[in-house]
């Protein structure tokens, strides 16, 4: 079987996700012809994808979350109109998207949360057109999943990422919703329910307690933020990762406190080795966390965040704040409880992969997608 990848540029959490999977699908006998990763201008592809991906990799621009106040949170409503104020721009992503199928003749796409995959999947029904099939995966199709439920409130609160959600889909034969637990699916969606796709180099380290809070930031601005938490509390040792372009690989602020660019394997080395972790809650390095049994403290960027918290804070992986307030993660520490269960649903994880990409490979189910008409075709 032959699959091009396509995967949201936002964070860490999908192309390690992507690395994962292309893994397993080659130790299976399959090939990754190709991947398409679409960001915005204000975000790199990391070095440890373009790296060990072992695959042509093209970029596109695609919708992102605008950061503004220092590059902390991002607005929801100037996000919004910022990317819906550049039609021709994603028109543009749209036709790119689907030359590079139509050039590598893929049997299948695997879409890690890009909404101009869906989009493009949806308008052109490339699936009826050229044969090809799509699969979904990422955390928010939980959302989807009528198994999954959240009060009036969250409702409410993650109305627009349920939208979003099913934009990236459109055009779906499967969706594979990535889960912290187990619980059933949705066969009138064709929505799966797996475990996460961790990183294969997470099964190599031993995780250990140290004395030090790992971390890392999405955004930069969070910074001013750290450091003066650390001004009032200078000896507790605090080691962050972040991903600023013209940052050296290690810059050490004193002797208890370091930032260091974003290094996969440095990044896991130091999380298996701390005492807990504090994160602007990607779903991966959650995942990583609690794999490795770390207490963890979330600090929600965006929305799509907020709900990685919020189901993380269910399944008793940590809590959340606002800030980095590090003084709540230490006072978490003593009434944390790990998931006993949650190692096993990851070491699970190939053989539920493999099981549902060959069925929908073979056409079992029969492939029921989504299709839409309310964009104007781009030229």
């Amino acid at each position: 079987m032959k699959l091009l990848f396509t995967v949201q540029g936002e964070g860490r959490g999908h192309y390690t996700q992507a690395l994962s999977l292309a893994n397993m699908l080659r130790k299976n006998g399959h090939t990754v012809a190709a991947v398409l990763v679409g960001k915005s201008s204000s975000r790199e592809i990391p070095a440890f994808f373009s790296e060990k991906i072992n695959a042509p990799l093209f970029d596109f621009n695609s919708p992102n979350f605008t950061s503004f106040y220092k590059q902390k949170r991002p607005n929801i409503v100037i996000s919004v109109l910022h990317n819906f104020s550049r039609p021709i721009i994603f028109s543009k992503s749209m036709r790119f998207v689907k030359r590079k199928i139509e050039e590598y003749k893929p049997d299948m796409v695997i879409n890690f949360y890009e909404m101009i995959t869906g989009m493009t999947f949806g308008y052109y029904r490339l699936g009826k057109k050229l044969g090809v099939k799509l699969i979904c995966i990422g955390h928010q199709y939980i959302l989807l999943n009528d198994s999954f439920s959240t009060s009036k409130e969250q409702d409410v609160k993650y109305y627009f990422l349920r939208v979003l959600t099913k934009w990236t889909s459109l055009g779906a034969s499967k969706i594979l919703a990535l889960s912290f637990r187990d619980m059933p699916g949705c066969e009138g969606r064709n929505l799966a329910v797996l475990p996460p796709l961790l990183r294969p180099d997470i099964f190599t380290v031993e995780a250990r307690k140290g004395d030090y809070i790992h971390g890392y930031m999405l955004n930069t601005g969070y910074f001013e933020e750290i450091q003066d938490w650390h001004t009032k509390n200078p000896r507790i040792p605090l080691r962050f990762f972040w991903d600023k372009k013209d940052a050296d690989d290690i810059t050490r602020i004193d002797d208890n406190f370091t930032l260091y660019r974003l290094n996969d394997k440095l990044f896991i080395e130091s999380m298996a080795g701390c005492i807990a972790y504090s994160t602007t809650s990607g779903f991966e390095s959650i995942c990583e966390a609690m794999y490795f049994q770390k207490p963890i403290l979330m600090i929600p960027v965006h929305v799509e965040q907020e709900f990685n918290a919020f189901d993380a804070g269910l399944a008793g992986a940590g809590i959340s704040s606002k800030k980095f307030k590090l003084n709540k993660l230490l006072n978490f520490i003593p009434h944390y409880m790990p998931d006993t269960n949650f190692r096993g649903w990851v070491l699970g994880a190939e053989e539920k992969f493999m099981k549902e990409i060959n069925a929908v490979y073979e056409n079992k189910p029969p492939a029921k997608t989504i299709g839409f008409d309310i964009f104007v075709k781009p030229k």
